[in-house]
C-alpha cells in the first residue's frame, strides 16, 4: 500500500528540498505538492473539496508567510495564513484521517533562556510572526490528536530567498556586510529537516506530539556569515559585526532548541557547519 502525502507551500524552499530528496526516489511513497495558486490553506471550502478528491494519509504543511519584517504591518494577512490557515488544515485533515506534519519556528520563544529550549518551555513571542505561529501550534494541538509539530530555526537552502543565499550574493558582489552578533540561534538546513520529516513518515511511528528539530551547536547571525564566506570563498571579505541593526520586528536574543526529543526518534543529527557545506558547495556548482 502506497503512502500518500500533500505537501502544501509547495513554491517555498522546505517543500522544494523535500521534492529534490525525495519525489523521484521515494519507496512507496507519493507526494502531491500543492503550491498557494493550486492551494490556498486560507480557504477552507477548497480544502475540503482538493482532500475530498484525494486519500491522503498525511499533510506536510510548509505553506506559511515567513517574512518577519513584513509581517509587523500585515498582521491580519499573517495571522490567516500562519493561524486560521493552519486551523483549517487541523480540521479537514481531522476529517480526512490525515496525519498533519506543521512546520513552527524558534520565533515563539522570547529568548530569555540561557540554555537551549525544550518542548515544554513557557512560550511568549516577540513579534506578530512568532505570535502567528504559536497559534497555530494551539489549533493543531487542540483540533487534531494525530499531529506532530515540528519547530525549526534558521532555515536555508538552494532554493528560495534565505539567509545564505544572500550572504553569498553580496560576497559575489563584494558589497560591505554589518551583521549582528547578539542574536543566537542554530542555523537548519532544509536537507536535515526533510530527512526528519521523512523518516516520520517512512517509520509510521504513531509518536505524535510536538518536536524540536534543528541542527547540532549554535552560532551568532555573524559567525553563520563569517562560516558561510570561509567555506565559500576560503578568505575574510567585508563582513562587519555589530552588536543592532535597524529592525521592525523584535527578535529573541536566543533561540537555541533542544533536539534531545527527536534524537529519540532519528539518533544522528548532523552539525550545522557541517550540513551548511552540503549548501554551498551545491551553490558553487550553480554558479
Amino acid at each position: 500500500m502506497k503512502t500518500k502525502v500533500l505537501v502544501t507551500g509547495a513554491n517555498g524552499q522546505l517543500a522544494k528540498t523535500i521534492k529534490e530528496l525525495y519525489n523521484k526516489n521515494a519507496d512507496n511513497v507519493i507526494f502531491d505538492f500543492a503550491s498557494k495558486n493550486e492551494l490556498d490553506i486560507s480557504d477552507k471550502d477548497s480544502l475540503t473539496l482538493y482532500f475530498s478528491t484525494h486519500n491522503f494519509d498525511y499533510c506536510i504543511n510548509c505553506a506559511a508567510y515567513t517574512n518577519v519584517e513584513e509581517a509587523e504591518t500585515n498582521m491580519d494577512l499573517v495571522f490567516k495564513i500562519n493561524s486560521e490557515g493552519v486551523k483549517n488544515l487541523a480540521e479537514v485533515c481531522k476529517l480526512n484521517s490525515a496525519i498533519l506534519i506543521h512546520i513552527s519556528t524558534d520565533f515563539v520563544f522570547d529568548g530569555k533562556k540561557e540554555e537551549p529550549y525544550n518542548e515544554e518551555d513557557s512560550t511568549n513571542p516577540l513579534n506578530v510572526y512568532g505570535a502567528s505561529k504559536l497559534a497555530g501550534e494551539k489549533h493543531v494541538d487542540s483540533i487534531l490528536p494525530s499531529h506532530f509539530i515540528i519547530r525549526t530555526s534558521w532555515l536555508y537552502s538552494v532554493y528560495g530567498k534565505n539567509f545564505v543565499k544572500t550572504i553569498i550574493s553580496k560576497i559575489k558582489e563584494k558589497k560591505k556586510l554589518q551583521i549582528v552578533t547578539t542574536q543566537v540561534g542554530t542555523p537548519t538546513s532544509c536537507i536535515d529537516l526533510s530527512g526528519f520529516i521523512y523518516f516520520l513518515i517512512k517509520s509510521k511511528t504513531l509518536k505524535f506530539g510536538l518536536y524540536n528539530f534543528s541542527a547540532l551547536g549554535q552560532a551568532s547571525w555573524y559567525e553563520f556569515a563569517k562560516q558561510i564566506e570561509l567555506q565559500f570563498i576560503n578568505t575574510e571579505s567585508n563582513i562587519e559585526a555589530v552588536e543592532n541593526f535597524p529592525s521592525k520586528a523584535i527578535r529573541p536574543i536566543y533561540s537555541v532548541l533542544n533536539n534531545d526529543r527527536a534524537k529519540q526518534l532519528i539518533k544522528v543529527i548532523p552539525n550545522w557547519e557541517k550540513s551548511l557545506l552540503k549548501v554551498v558547495n551545491q551553490l558553487k556548482s550553480n554558479k
